[in-house]
């Protein structure tokens, strides 16, 4: 079933796009004794968008995105677009490879100060509610049919010192109405939501704080009347982390149970190069979002791409070559986004202090922030121009990069040809 007719099967059922689709899984769960784990990716480039796309296709399954406030909001965010814009993109690039399938895009992380210039300018908790509250209106308004709604940190707070739960919960009550209320005034269809975080600092470390975190959820948006709205997808913290790739199959199963007395899933985050994807349908995890792998992989294949051109260069077939990975490196550098990523013995040293192999790893990480840099851009540019000119394919050659560690979560989540039966 396409992604249309999905929508009208959800709107006939009083439900959201993905709590359909999430209902159609646990169907084919129950019959077949194949469970499928939803994923999702999180839009740091354009080319991960058209990868992503390809790959669902060729796949015959949904694919889910998960974008930040930081790579997408009303200010353009790191990748310059507007929520509007972002999901235009996405159909404009699903139907120029004739892609119909389901199509989810969500909001990941919304929450006060999770949006970089909060934190660094040290906004205060209104500007920070108000800024945020008029982004969910724009990602209802844009069409997304998922909002994760994450207030797990407060730079207020001492630091090291856990956020209370109690005002985690009251948080995301406060952000849920809001949400509700100018969806229902307005109109616009059910949208799904996503709560709590992975992160420690999120206070969902353990099971007993994340039983009172669902219990007291339950009874917030109860005493607002919002019996009717409850998330789908519950973030668990799952073995994996910004450094680790181990899936713990155990803490999942776990979580699933007490995620299911109250009808939600578990979503993991921090899924990249995990080394047992495998492990994740067959606990019964619900979704999954993977996004630093990939700008990894476009990374590494800009930089293969650059010896191929510095080859021809040498041969005299190339008049100006494109300095691709000295923009990188000098937009990485001169953003400071990089400082962000910094170990506890690192903060303070300059970048070129570090060691070669840190250095290579805050560049890969940190490019997501730079794609759209002018610099970046126009040596691209020129990098894609040089290639062309010699009969290299190469925007197929970066994509089929990004689609082979795609097509691996595809597979593993059991989502090959789940179009089929949805």
């Amino acid at each position: 079933m396409n992604d249309i007719e999905l929508r009208k099967k959800a709107l006939s059922n009083d439900v959201s796009f993905l709590d359909y689709i999430l209902s159609k899984i646990k169907v084919n769960t129950e019959k077949s004794g194949v469970h499928s784990t939803i994923f999702a990716a999180c839009p740091n480039s354009e080319d991960v968008i058209k990868a992503s796309l390809r790959a669902a296709k060729r796949a015959n399954a949904p694919i889910a995105f998960a974008a930040t406030l930081n790579q997408v909001d009303r200010d353009g965010g790191y990748t310059r677009m507007t929520q509007q814009q972002f999901v235009k993109k996405v159909r404009l690039e699903a139907e120029a490879i004739c892609y119909d399938g389901p199509i989810i895009i969500g909001l990941d992380h919304g929450g006060p100060w999770l949006k970089d210039i909060q934190a660094i300018n040290k906004w205060d908790l209104e500007k920070c509610m108000d800024w945020l509250k008029k982004s969910l209106e724009a990602s209802i308004e844009a069409g997304y049919d998922l909002l994760h709604i994450d207030p797990t940190v407060d730079i207020t707070l001492e630091k090291g010192k856990p956020i209370p739960i109690e005002l985690v919960v009251d948080r995301t009550v406060e952000l849920i109405r809001h949400a509700e209320k100018f969806r229902r005034e307005a109109g616009y269809p059910r949208v799904a939501y996503e709560v709590g975080t992975e992160e420690v600092h999120g206070g969902l470390a353990n099971m007993e704080v994340f039983q009172h975190f669902l219990s007291l959820l339950k009874q917030g948006l109860a005493e607002h009347s919002l019996e009717d709205v409850w998330p789908c997808f519950v973030v668990g913290k799952v073995g994996t982390d910004l450094h680790t790739t181990f899936f713990d199959p155990e803490t999942a199963k776990q979580l699933i149970t007490e995620a299911s007395k109250y009808g939600s899933v578990i979503k993991g985050h921090y899924t990249d190069e995990v080394t047992n994807p495998e492990a994740y349908p067959e606990s019964g995890m619900g979704g999954a979002n993977v996004g630093p792998e990939f700008t990894s992989l476009e990374y590494d294949a800009l930089s293969s791409l650059s010896l191929i051109e510095e080859d021809l260069e040498q041969k005299g077939r190339i008049a100006v070559a494109s300095q691709i990975m000295k923009s990188l490196k000098s937009a990485v550098v001169e953003s400071g986004r990089w400082k962000k990523w910094l170990l506890k013995d690192e903060i303070g040293k300059d970048f070129d202090s570090l060691s070669a192999e840190r250095q290579d790893w805050l560049l890969k990480t940190g490019c997501r922030y730079i794609w759209t840099d002018d610099r970046v851009y126009a040596s691209r540019s020129r990098l894609y121009e040089n290639l062309t000119r010699n009969g290299i394919l190469v925007q197929d050659a970066l994509l089929m990069k990004i689609e082979q560690a795609m097509d691996k979560y595809f597979r593993a989540f059991n989502l090959i040809n789940l179009n089929d039966i949805l």
